[in-house]
């Protein structure tokens, strides 16, 4: 019998070879994993990407133009405006679409928004050229194919749809928004109101510091120190309450009454208009020059 081997066949020598190949692979160096693995989660994200891309043509989508400023950096200073194509849903506000935008697209877009609820103020914006909130705007109701939303006029921009409300507040402050009754009630009873008085203030009280009458008034804009509807809707809403006192009305009349106050009304009735919370003010604003007439009036 031979003991000899018999040669391998072609084949066999090209498996062979193969198999120490893969098996030569499969011993990486921490380096080539790293690379390695980096590669496969770029590879991931782009994938990610395209279909998010797809996806989103073919969904229905929402255009907004967004007012764009920022004084502190170069570049930025030149006020403009930004398009976002935003995924549309039932019930989308105005607000969804910027924190989407943000979100998704531009991390430095800067807007102020709280409860999403109509009931902080905070996200009133020039939206399709008007003033609302943004978080009570639904964009099923715009007629318009592309939302423009822009900062509130007649206020200084700090950034993007950001303004200063220093000057807001300060008229706010300014009518001195606090009760001030001539006697307090004695141990632990309530000042009590009447329904009708209730009724009576009821709307003036409903006020949520939003600056979108503000902005949209053309006496505020030409006028800097004029108290404005806001401010006078807040006096209003303390002179005629029968909780307040005789005395403390009276001086509060004297604050609206002064040159910048009631009287610089024309009337126009566009704070009423924008009032996202259905105040009357302008009613309130005549009611208040009414009282102010009675006041200075003298019978002897």
């Amino acid at each position: 019998m031979s003991t000899q081997t018999e040669p391998e066949s072609e084949t066999e020598i090209e498996e062979s070879e193969a198999a120490a190949t893969e098996t030569e692979s499969a011993v990486e160096s921490p380096g080539d994993r790293r690379r390695r693995e980096k590669q496969e989660r770029a590879t991931e994200r782009e994938a990610e990407r395209a279909e998010a891309e797809e996806t989103l043509d073919e969904e229905e989508t929402v255009q907004i133009k967004v007012f764009r400023y920022d004084p502190e950096v170069e570049g930025k200073q030149e006020p403009r405006f930004d398009d976002f194509h935003v995924p549309f849903f039932k019930g989308m506000t105005v607000l969804d679409a910027l924190i989407y935008a943000r979100d998704t697209y531009d991390s430095s877009l800067t807007f102020r928004h709280s409860c999403r609820q109509a009931v902080c103020g905070s996200d009133a914006l020039f939206i399709n050229g008007r003033q609302r909130l943004a978080c009570q705007t639904q964009i099923a109701d715009l007629d318009s194919e592309t939302v423009r939303v822009e900062p509130l006029p007649h206020q200084d921009v700090v950034k993007d749809l950001v303004v200063d409300m220093e000057h807001f507040y300060d008229q706010m402050d300014s009518v001195e928004p606090y009760f001030d009754a001539d006697e307090l009630p004695e141990d632990d009873e309530t000042q009590r109101q009447t329904p009708e008085n209730r009724e009576k203030v009821k709307m003036s009280t409903r006020c949520i510091w939003c600056g979108a009458c503000m902005s949209s008034c053309n006496i505020a804009a030409e006028d800097n120190q004029y108290l404005g509807p806001a401010a006078i809707n807040m006096a209003y809403r303390f002179a005629m309450d029968e909780r307040e006192g005789e005395i403390r009305k009276e001086d509060r009349l004297k604050i609206v009454e002064q040159e910048h106050g009631v009287w610089r009304c024309q009337t126009q009735f566009s704070c009423t208009e924008v009032c996202p919370k259905d105040i009357p003010l302008t009613e309130h604003i005549q009611e208040l020059k009414r009282e102010a007439v009675k006041s200075n009036l003298k019978f002897w």
